[in-house]
């Protein structure tokens, strides 16, 4: 009767460190990404720690994916108390506002933003419902960023579907709080992952002159963590609120 926590984008990264995390605090988990490289490691990672790992592959840029998926999820153990979107793409090419491609605004829009708010959908419409379990702490989780609040020109198309994710956060938060479904939207700082690979030298020298107050990396297993513990219930009188894990880098100095 353990309960259970879709995680989309599950398969590396801050996906894998959160269904961890939550395995640690008692639930079992359901995954799903675009492909299946590196499932496998985070269904050992869940296993270690005693919960069942299930895991479909779905593109949340396909809605008829999506809905495929979600009935999949539902049906596997019973239902969902929790939800943690964290499906997401960065731009195509780093660059000039002025060069940003179609192709490049389409694919975070589609990923970060239309993803998140359809498998939310479909999830909380069962959530609502007389007959969905509660086996334990119930909340939906949305994954913006730190661009959410930071504006970042050179690469203007995620720094909008972040914010697009932010807002979808607090919108759902008023649509369930009578259901007694809190929402939360965390927002990691620059974050060791793969989609940051590409810039560590980069970003490894700003965070030593003072980028973020605590002068390094965040880990995946930072934001895994912050997310369990919310999700948990360690904060059960807030709902709607943005959770900042970046080391302080959104704190405004003079």
């Amino acid at each position: 009767m353990r309960p259970v926590a879709l995680v989309t984008g599950a398969r590396r990264g801050i996906g894998r460190a959160t269904c961890a995390a939550l395995a640690a605090k008692g639930y079992d988990i359901l995954g799903c990404d675009v492909a299946e490289d590196g499932a496998d490691e985070t269904a050992a990672a869940v296993a270690e720690l005693g919960a069942r790992f299930g895991f479909h592959i779905c593109d949340v840029s396909d809605l008829d994916a999506v809905a495929s998926m979600v009935d999949w999820a539902w049906r596997e153990w019973g239902g969902l108390e929790a939800l943690v979107n964290n499906a997401g793409v960065g731009v195509l090419q780093r660059g000039d506002i002025l060069d940003v491609t179609p192709e490049s605004w389409d694919r975070c829009m589609d990923i970060n933003a239309r993803g998140s708010f359809f498998v939310s959908q479909h999830v909380a419409r069962r959530m609502v419902t007389e007959s969905a379990p509660r086996r334990g702490h119930r909340a939906l989780v949305f994954i913006s960023s730190a661009n959410a609040i930071l504006a970042s020109p050179d690469r203007a198309e995620y720094t909008a579907s972040k914010t697009a994710v932010s807002m979808l956060a607090r919108c759902f938060a008023l649509r369930l709080a009578d259901d007694g479904i809190p929402v939360y939207d965390i927002r990691p700082g620059v974050i060791r992952t793969d989609m940051t690979a590409p810039v560590v030298a980069r970003y490894s020298q700003r965070i030593a002159e003072g980028l973020s107050p605590i002068r390094r990396w965040g880990e995946a297993e930072d934001v895994g963590n912050a997310i369990a513990a919310l999700v948990g219930g360690a904060i059960p009188f807030s709902t709607g609120d943005a959770f900042h894990v970046d080391g302080g880098l959104h704190i405004q100095k003079l």
